[in-house]
């Protein structure tokens, strides 16, 4: 059976339809920390960097995203994505988020890429489910 021809590394970037640049840019920068990258003013989109991945917001009302506005209106092409990170107090990171007024859906202990972690399972403002990971507490088994 044939191999790929490459090697997986990970995550690359996602993209994210917003419909408010200035409030995505926000929350992704003050509420996660994300650093600003790659700017595309003609197509309506930025991109922020998460570590080492890159998220990209692209602006379904920007004339520049037309080929972006889902063919449902309200439809959904994610369920979540999982933002790994550095280990965190989860009082430290309660305490975060209701400083920036960002709900909690869920917090669990799952597991991921990097073993079984705390998680906390929030909302940007555009409704995207996101997964704030920190790293393995023990061993998954692998």
């Amino acid at each position: 059976m044939s191999q790929p021809p490459f090697t997986l590394v990970g995550l690359d970037h996602i993209v994210f339809l917003v419909d408010d640049m200035p409030r995505a840019v926000q929350f992704y920068g003050q509420v996660l920390g994300c650093v600003p990258g790659y700017s595309y003013p003609a197509l309506g989109m930025e991109q922020v960097w998460c570590g080492s991945a890159l998220i990209v917001l692209w602006d379904i009302t920007h004339p520049g995203a037309t080929s972006a506005i889902p063919p449902v209106a309200g439809g959904r092409n994610v369920d979540h994505v999982c933002i790994a990170t550095s280990p965190f107090a989860p009082a430290a990171m309660r305490s975060h988020l209701a400083a920036h007024g960002v709900a909690i859906d869920r917090e669990a202990t799952h597991g991921g890429a990097r073993g079984v972690g705390h998680s906390f399972y929030i909302h940007d403002p555009f409704g995207n489910k996101l997964e704030v990971k920190g790293p393995a507490e023990y061993p998954d088994g692998r």
